[in-house]
């Protein structure tokens, strides 16, 4: 007589052929091919958010950035800032400054201006720019830039210190 066991918690596995107890061969393949298959997802869904090109252009549309993990390079590739998190540093490691409740300081702590919504603000209230989804604007409106990937409080640090 053939039997699946279960046990408390109700896995299969074993089969009970007369008084001896086997592997349930097929069931063991299920779940290393279920396994496969998470692991290759997980795989993927890796492979995916690491090759999204987080990169800046300018108004023309060159390559004027790319973001690298942490790092800001030109685009020769040259280390031109660090930005971690909300505090940005510049290619010798230096701190340059920082965001902090949609203020902008410097790194000596003086305010640079503020964000509201997707506007930029100088210190005086004047306002010198927006990041509207994927496009930088001057204070007039016009097209000054574009950023591929780029997290929106990246792409105002990088307004503020490397475009302004």
């Amino acid at each position: 007589m053939i039997h699946f066991l279960r046990s408390s918690n109700g896995t299969k596995g074993l089969r009970l052929i007369g008084d001896f107890y086997y592997l349930d061969v097929v069931f063991i393949y299920k779940c290393f091919l279920m396994k496969k298959i998470k692991l290759t997802l997980l795989v993927l869904l890796l492979l995916n958010a690491f090759s999204q090109a987080q990169t800046i252009y300018d108004a023309s549309g060159r390559t004027i950035a790319r973001i690298s993990g942490e790092y800001v390079r030109s685009s020769s590739g040259r280390t031109i800032g660090r930005i971690d998190d909300d505090r940005i540093y510049d290619g010798s490691g230096s701190s340059l400054g920082r965001i902090d409740d949609d203020r902008v300081y410097d790194a000596s702590g003086r305010s640079l201006g503020r964000i509201d919504g997707d506007n930029i603000y100088n210190s005086s209230g004047r306002k010198i720019g927006r990041v509207d989804g994927e496009r930088y604007y001057d204070g007039s409106g016009r097209t000054i830039g574009r950023v591929d990937g780029v997290r929106r409080r990246t792409a105002i640090l990088y307004f503020y210190f490397f475009f302004y």
